[in-house]
């Protein structure tokens, strides 16, 4: 089974850099442009089902690189974005990223997800579709902090817990085999 992700194309939350998890933001002008330039990209890859976070942005995103290949697709929360709660819609600039993604720090915040326990949702996501789709080849449409913890489940959590590097662009895609996996060591 291979998995493919990429990220939801650019919103105008991405162009302002602000901090966009829960808060459903459509794509813009230039985020269209970027899904139909990655559909281009993807038209030869086998995928039997695409999975996709039912956020508007991440949504459009599938719907156009789906085009009229009729590909099925399932909206499924758990691979929504992590949510920042009370930073939502702040300015990057503003919000110590760095800090919020250390896998290590695993703050508490009034109502923002910890990375541990976003973490732990993104993988049981993945332990269910291993189980559940063994022979297909899936297609996630998500976020970029789920593709940080996508990365960090096939390839392990960096010693340092500076995972906020490994996230995909707007549009960026990664391909994963699930027979390379590393083992979660919280388990």
């Amino acid at each position: 089974m291979s998995l493919l992700i990429t990220r939801h194309s650019q919103t105008d939350w991405n162009l302002k850099r602000k901090i966009q998890g829960k808060s459903d933001i459509a794509l813009n002008e230039t985020g269209i442009e970027q899904a139909k330039e990655v559909a281009k990209k993807l038209s030869n890859e086998p995928i039997d089902l695409i999975i996709c976070s039912p956020l508007i942005r991440a949504r459009q995103t599938a719907e156009i690189i789906n085009g009229d290949r009729n590909i099925p697709i399932i909206y499924d929360d758990s691979i929504s974005e992590i949510d920042y709660g009370e930073f939502e819609g702040m300015e990057v600039a503003k919000f110590n990223l760095p800090a919020f993604w250390n896998y290590h720090c695993n703050n508490g915040y009034q109502s923002a997800e910890n990375i541990k326990d976003f973490f732990k949702r993104v993988y049981e996501f993945l332990d269910r579709q291993a189980t559940k789709q063994p022979k297909k080849n899936i297609l996630l449409v998500a976020h970029g902090g789920i593709s940080i913890a996508v990365n960090c489940y096939f390839n392990g959590i960096p010693t340092n817990g500076d995972v906020l590097k490994l996230g995909l662009h707007n549009c960026e895609y990664a391909k994963y085999e699930f027979q390379r996996r590393i083992e979660y060591e919280e388990r």
